[in-house]
């Protein structure tokens, strides 16, 4: 695994080329925004938020809407706050840097997490109450988390540096939202292309452009051994192995 110097400067560029921080595409986006519905005046909040793309979507959506970003990284909020300025929504879009499982809210109409499951020390079921706890009764969870797609073979766990228990099936993920209190509404799961453009966008594609941009840099070497054994891991690893699935539930 690549030191956490390493890691730094393979984010280097920043996440300017990603509209957001998961495997998905304006269509797929589009749905999960019809499918939760917002209404004129709700309340949301996305545990996780990064820089809040999806959380304003969910804001303009719904006319009086008001929306909390809790996200812990101070790059991701300065995005945020400069995007919600640009689309009007300074006045409706806060961010809170605090972590997820530390954040006091309740009472929202719906409740998003994506790929932040880890933030709560239980993980995934924990995760699940935590926002079933969030949100009223009635109303509406969009959750994104990890399964795996089929039995993860020797070189997909060493690319994700993963344990074969880390993840579940789609359907133990779907079951494990019911135990929680949540109803399925709609079941989608991030495609190929999708991960793709997300891999040479972000984790992959970060790093290569750190990489041109400075060839006479003294880490040159040992960022490129990094971007090529993640690019090794993703396309003879866990390419078609590791799936993201997005639940929009019923509380």
């Amino acid at each position: 695994m690549p030191s956490e110097e390493i890691r730094a400067l393979m984010s280097a560029p920043g996440n300017d080329r990603l509209t957001w921080n998961t495997p998905l595409s304006e269509e797929h986006a589009g749905r999960l925004i019809a499918a939760c519905e917002p209404a004129p005046g709700a309340r949301v909040a996305d545990f996780g938020s990064g820089w809040g793309e999806l959380l304003m979507r969910l804001v303009e959506a719904a006319p009086g809407s008001t929306g909390d970003g809790i996200e812990t990284d101070p790059e991701a909020v300065a995005r945020g706050l400069r995007l919600a300025r640009e689309r009007g929504l300074a006045d409706r879009v806060r961010f809170h840097e605090v972590p997820a499982a530390e954040y006091p809210g309740d009472g929202y109409d719906l409740v998003v997490s994506i790929g932040s499951s880890h933030a709560w020390p239980g993980g995934t079921p924990e995760a699940l109450k935590a926002l079933r706890a969030a949100v009223r009764p009635g109303g509406r969870v969009l959750f994104g988390d990890g399964f795996w797609e089929r039995e993860p073979s020797a070189a997909a766990l060493e690319g994700l540096g993963a344990e074969p228990d880390d993840f579940g099936s789609l359907l133990e993920l779907i079951r494990q939202a019911e135990a929680a209190g949540l109803r399925p509404l709609q079941v989608t799961v991030a495609d190929r292309r999708e991960w793709d453009l997300f891999e040479s966008a972000a984790n992959i594609g970060r790093g290569e452009r750190w990489a041109l941009a400075h060839p006479g840099h003294p880490l040159h070497a040992e960022v490129t051994e990094a971007v090529d054994a993640r690019r090794t891991g993703y396309y003879g690893g866990y390419r078609g192995t590791l799936g993201l699935a997005y639940l929009v539930l019923s509380a």
